[in-house]
């Protein structure tokens, strides 16, 4: 695989390729391929190996090629109609676990669930959580159940529009948490070809003169949505991070927090509505 993806992808990357490759294919670690060295490689893999390689090199994401990818320990199904998982978006899971793990029977909305990774990941760590995940795309809502019923987790899915949330009657949620589009189109130059070229751009995207145009929706629905002491966690482009957290203070939020991500970037903003 080195002599061929490295140039491409790096050392690093590629090892941790093979490593999917082989959990996925032959459902073993690389160092268990050295121990069972005296044992035949099945027949159908170096077919198969050679599939994938030249997927990889044409830049296909590795979680398409192999139709999962992991979050939050859990193993969710993707497909070319939802982005793929990011490791920086657990630490989105991780700050609501991290602050209501002692809770039970938490009223939850996922703005947006793609896979269903938040929603899932939430609904499993949190005591008796009522969770809700809206999302416009048929396709992916199809992809969240089926990572819900494998995972034999209850999440209650909608179709619905970012702009028209059905969030409920008013105080009626506790928690507001959303990872919606928020790369400028001009961003698209910068871009590796492995998300540009497969991932879902209306999962991606925000018109450059419009930057904030999930999150002034988002913002107006959970402050009528949420209970009093209610809070709204947002992954937020880096460019516009303080500008989502003074959006949220003009539509009545309060305790306001910018953090950072595992790469040291501004990217999530959570605040609290008082009312």
């Amino acid at each position: 695989m080195h002599d061929r993806l490295d140039a491409v992808y790096g050392k690093g990357e590629v090892d941790a390729m093979t490593r999917l490759i082989m959990d996925e294919i032959l459902h073993c670690s690389p160092v268990d391929l050295v121990l069972r060295a005296d044992h035949e490689v099945p027949e159908f893999f170096p077919a198969k190996l050679e599939q994938i390689l030249a997927r990889l090199e044409r830049q296909e994401p590795i979680q398409h090629i192999l139709g999962v990818a992991q979050f939050h320990g859990h193993r969710f199904k993707v497909t070319p109609d939802t982005l793929v998982p990011r490791p920086e978006t657990e630490q989105l899971v991780d700050m609501i676990v991290d602050q209501y793990g002692d809770c039970e029977d938490l009223r939850i909305m996922d703005v947006g669930t793609g896979t269903g990774c938040i929603a899932i990941s939430l609904a499993r760590a949190l005591r008796f959580a009522q969770v809700t995940a809206i999302d416009v795309c048929t396709a992916a809502l199809a992809v969240a159940q089926e990572n819900a019923q494998a995972l034999k987790t209850r999440v209650k899915f909608i179709r619905a529009d970012i702009f028209s949330m059905p969030l409920g009657a008013p105080a009626s949620l506790d928690i507001v948490v959303s990872n919606p589009p928020y790369v400028c189109v001009s961003e698209q130059a910068g871009m590796e070809r492995n998300v540009l070229d497969y991932e879902p751009h209306i999962a991606l995207f925000v018109p450059d003169d419009d930057p904030l145009l999930y999150y002034r929706s988002i913002a107006l629905h959970a402050a009528n949505a949420l209970a009093p002491g209610g809070r709204v966690y947002l992954e937020v482009n880096r460019r516009f991070a303080h500008e989502v957290a003074d959006l949220l203070h003009n539509h009545g939020f309060t305790n306001t927090r910018v953090i950072r991500d595992i790469y040291n970037n501004d990217r999530f903003v959570n605040a609290q509505i008082s009312k």
